[in-house]
């Protein structure tokens, strides 16, 4: 994830006897000497140099126009892109924005310094103001700046310090609210009067240190919504906290925090993923850590190994007021956690509090970074020395190979190296680029070494001449053009790292086509002490040309790659670590839809470690494990597309052990049309703990189970876990679901939008195949109701028992069930107006992610849809992101609310004219449906049906075989709770009793 590796201050002290301050000894470098000491050669890299620039450096002219010059001359002469900051001290007076993909890298003997003089205009105001600010493209004229997103990678501000002069209260150092590939790493941050050193973090953050401020850092989730990654950093003398945050993810290890109030803050009625471990806390006056949204399972805290010297108060909780006190002046945290835990597959799960706290007599030895160090920069060899071109087009296998037999370390200035077979590394190889987009070693599609017995597609000319099309146009051939073949042969890498070796490859891309059916990008069996670090496995999304422009990743239907020569699934995996491969792998992204998996990793005891790894975007797999022990996976990100990956397995763990998963993100696109059975698949495994396992999608078809163990036929289905363990081997559980739930109809893709008409008749919708189902409960059978490609996402019944249907266009139609295919018509928009004889319907469930649920569920309609009776109308869609339900919201009678998102129900007022109003706290336990009986009980559908009385107690759960999805009440008395739950209906007869 940067063009170098912090400087591991603690593999220097393994031996030494820690004395006075332990801070001192941990994470960050001692004085922040500067890591990239000579200037690099690199022809298509931009210097700030002051003839070209004008730039000064003496810390007395102002330098900020001349430094967004240089960055813009980046962006004009290749879109992403390196600028080489050579040391000095820079006056900025004023934001300076950095283009999506360009990295700022100093070097010299001191690092370069951006400072920001006393007292700067518009430094002062309250919302903060930036000196460097990660943002998008940069836009046309007349144009505004969009700031960086979940689009924007590569980005990246290495080895510099970031000064703020006395009387700017509002100066923040840097907004990085970026992606993949994207990072903040050998810095001083020093705030002073300021804000905040960073504000809005993305991806990773190494080996920086924050000294005074408000607070060193202030961020909300990060723009993906995916977990964030700090290493061997330090934080001191923060007025307020050394963190204000929510939902960032924070995975926080070897991070040193002293001097400040408190360490860690998350912000009131927010959840955060927290894992802090191998870290020390010193002289913390308040609570280190504030915990808020206690009682809910969304908040995931792991602490585990971390010292605390006069630290009298390790957590606190916002709204019990409960405090975790010290044991001693000085203890270890061996481990605390919070939130909802499994101690053991198997068992229920409760959310609830852990600890085992360990006064100490001394303070212990620092933790050692695993972050290699870099060979002396004097003793690396350019690639370009060696008669290597760079061009795409000519072959560099030659170069190549050359420089690694003569030289240790090579640096490869930005290009595009392409090579015609296998690039094989000595054992203490070390490959160096300064950006994984703009430094490449590539093979072109259907390279015979890489084909394996496949041979190039050929079209039959002739044929094609004879049915009278020209076999030159280019859409006959792309027409006519067969399919290169899948794997057609053994495993055929593009660059080795021999077994045992102490290789690095950094800052790289490495490209092996679309049709190159043998190909491995990478096979891995380095040991422990060697390291994988910002590396780009190119192809699918985020992929540029060398101007910049981007690769269409799809075809116009989405249906197959945008190149009609390439194939999705056809290679081996794009990462392969075996026999006995280990190391350390950090700020990868891996999503390449040619090949089998992201990552997978087989035969190996060697110790492994994985931070912050981004794999998404295969057909059928993203991390494949076999046979693997001593590995820890540090915020493993998967996401799935529509186009290629709905049918994709984001973790697989086969017959391996002593394995740890912390902040474990599932995701799946809004654009999924059907649901996946599991996220985590694990066969033959133990002694494996998760910390943090986060499943969550703003489509309703997300993951029917978080985590399914074979040998064991468990399933975990909970969503937000803080702590999950499987242990040693046991017996396989018993079916699952309750005797009193009766399956009476099955064979769907996915069951959900249940609702009743007023006999009790149950209706629900297969959204994929646009089919509306009844359930008689006079006649007990199902039957099909309309078959018509409206893609319905919610149903309603009038008075006279009209359907009112929901699209996910946001239409509405409506039909007569009797008659449903020759009734149906769409329902134009009405005016708002007072319908006091008329019902409201709503959403029953929502998913808000962005904090804004009251807002949307209580905001004024824009339209009404009106039944053809006039009974009900259809409201509150403008703010709609997904459905589930379709719930009537009748004035006097509380309206409950599914909070996906939030995992939470919220108990609403229903004003005369069917707004909502005045939201509260129902249960602390929510996701997509629920429904009410006749009693007042409300049926919440979460993984299971839980049961809470009319004043939110848990009085029943329901065990069902499938997650449910959608809940109604139905049969002639209605005191019969009918389930869509995925494949199949269920249905509980409650009773008199019930």
């Amino acid at each position: 994830m940067r063009f170098v590796y912090p400087l591991p201050l603690c593999l220097s002290l393994v031996a030494l006897l820690v004395s006075a301050s332990f801070s001192s000894l941990i994470g960050a470098s001692t004085e922040g000497t500067s890591f990239y000491t000579e200037r690099l050669v690199d022809p298509a890299a931009v210097y700030l140099d002051a003839k070209e620039f004008g730039v000064v450096g003496d810390g007395k002219a102002d330098d900020t126009e001349a430094i967004q010059s240089a960055i813009n001359a980046v962006q004009a002469k290749s879109e992403y892109g390196v600028l080489y900051v050579p040391e000095g001290i820079y006056r900025v007076s004023d934001t300076i924005y950095i283009w999506k993909g360009i990295r700022l890298i100093g070097f010299g003997s001191e690092r370069p310094t951006f400072v920001l003089p006393a007292n700067s205009v518009g430094y002062q105001s309250e919302e903060g103001k930036y000196i460097f600010n990660f943002v998008s493209n940069r836009p046309r004229e007349g144009q505004a700046i969009r700031p960086a997103n979940p689009g924007t990678f590569y980005s990246g501000l290495s080895n510099v310090n970031v000064e703020i002069g006395e009387g700017n209260s509002g100066a923040i150092g840097v907004r990085s609210h970026f992606a993949q590939h994207c990072f903040l790493a050998h810095i001083d941050f020093r705030i002073g009067s300021g804000r905040a050193g960073v504000e809005k973090v993305g991806n990773e953050i190494e080996d920086c240190r924050f000294f005074g401020g408000d607070y060193g850092i202030i961020t909300t989730k990060p723009s993906p919504s995916w977990p964030f990654v700090m290493v061997d950093s330090f934080f001191e003398g923060q007025r307020v906290a050394a963190i204000s945050t929510e939902e960032a993810g924070l995975t926080l290890l070897r991070i040193s925090f002293k001097d400040t109030p408190s360490a860690i803050v998350v912000n009131p009625d927010r959840a955060e993923e927290l894992y802090l471990a191998d870290s020390i806390l010193e002289n913390i006056s308040g609570p280190a850590v504030v915990i808020s949204d206690e009682y809910n399972a969304r908040p995931q805290f792991n602490i585990e190994n971390v010292v605390a010297n006069n630290v009298p108060t390790l957590a606190a909780f916002r709204k019990s007021g409960k405090k975790v006190e010290a044991p001693s002046e000085l203890y270890r945290v061996k481990q605390f956690t919070h939130g909802f835990q499994i101690s053991e597959i198997g068992e229920e799960g409760s959310v609830r509090t852990t600890r085992e706290l360990e006064p100490l007599d001394a303070l212990p030895e620092a933790v050692a970074s695993d972050v290699p160090r870099l060979p002396e920069q004097r003793t690396w060899a350019n690639l370009k020395d060696f008669g290597a071109v760079g061009d795409g087009e000519v072959d560099d296998t030659e170069a190549l190979r050359a420089a690694i037999a003569a030289n240790r370390t090579v640096f490869l200035p930005t290009g595009r190296y392409r090579v015609s077979d296998t690039i094989t590394l000595q054992p203490d190889t070390v490959l160096i680029g300064a950006s994984p987009i703009t430094t490449q070693i590539l093979i072109k599609d259907y390279t015979p070494a890489f084909m394996g017995a496949a041979v190039m597609p050929q079209i039959d000319e002739e044929r094609i001449r004879r049915w009278g099309l020209d076999p030159e146009d280019e859409a006959v051939r792309r027409r006519f053009t067969p399919l290169v073949p899948a794997i057609a042969g053994a495993p055929k890498p593009l660059l080795v790292a021999p077994q045992g070796g102490r290789c690095i490859v950094s800052g790289i891309g490495l490209d092996t086509g679309g049709a190159n059916p043998s190909a491995v990008a990478l096979k891995w069996m380095a040991g422990t002490h060697s390291m994988v670090n910002d590396v780009r496995f190119l192809g699918g999304h985020g992929t540029y040309r060398a101007d910049g422009s981007s690769i269409p990743t799809y075809n116009e239907n989405r249906t197959a790659d945008g190149d009609y020569r390439r194939r999705w699934d056809s290679q081996y995996a794009s990462l392969w670590v075996t026999n006995g491969g280990g190391g350390t792998f950090k700020n990868i992204w891996t999503p390449s839809p040619y090949a089998q998996a992201g990552m997978r990793i087989t035969n190996t005891a060697t110790e492994g470690r994985v931070y912050q790894v981004s794999s998404e975007h295969h057909v059928r797999a993203e991390v494949q494990l076999s046979g693997v022990e001593n590995w820890k996976f540090y915020a493993l990100q998967f996401e799935e597309e529509s186009g290629e990956g709905p049918d994709a397995l984001p973790l697989e763990i086969e017959d391996s052990r002593n394995l740890l998963f912390v902040n474990t993100y599932l995701y799946r696109v809004d654009r999924m049309i059907s649901p996946f059975p599991y996220g985590v698949k694990v066969r033959s495994s133990e002694d494996i703990t998760f910390c943090g396992l986060h499943v969550y999608s703003p489509t309703k078809f997300s993951y029917d189970v978080t985590l399914y163990d074979e040998s064991r036929g468990i399933e975990v289905r909970p969503r937000e876990i803080a702590r999950l363990e499987i242990g040693a081997t046991s017996a396989r559980a018993e079916s699952e679901g309750s005797e009193r739930v009766e399956k009476i109809a099955g064979g769907f893709q996915f069951a959900d939008a249940m609702t009743a008409d007023r006999h009790g008749n149950i209706y629900f919708i297969d959204g994929r195949w646009h089919r509306i189902y009844e359930w008689n409960t006079e006649r007990d059978e199902l039957s099909l109701v309309l078959d018509a490609a409206i893609s319905p996402v919610g149903i309603v019944f009038d008075s006279s028992d009209n359907a009112m249907v929901l699209t996910a266009s946001k239409d509405v139609f409506t039909f007569d069930p009797a008659d449903p295919v020759e009734s149906l018509r769409i329902v134009e928009a009405s005016v708002v107006k007072s319908r006091p004889e008329a019902v409201a319907v709503h959403p029953g469930h929502r998913w808000r992610d962005s904090h804004d649920l009251f807002a949307a569920s209580t905001a004024a309609a824009k339209s009404h849809f009106v039944s053809p009776d006039g009974s009900l109308y259809l409201t509150g869609l403008n703010t709609l992101r997904r459905c589930f339900t379709l719930r009537k919201a009748i004035p006097g009678q509380p309206f409950y609310l599914a909070d996906e998102f939030g995992q939470k129900v919220w108990r609403y007022a229903v004003a005369a004219d069917g707004r909502l109003s005045d939201p509260e706290l129902f249960a602390e336990n929510g996701e997509l449906d629920l429904v009410v009986d006749s009693k007042g009980n409300v049926y919440v559908a979460a993984g299971q049906v839980y049961v809470y009385s009319p004043k939110g107690e848990l009085i029943d759960r329901i065990d069902v075989p499938e997650r449910p999805a959608s809940l109604a009440m139905g049969g002639k008395d209605g005191d019969v709770l009918y389930i869509a739950a995925r494949s199949s209906v269920y249905r509980v007869a409650l009773g008199a009793g019930d």
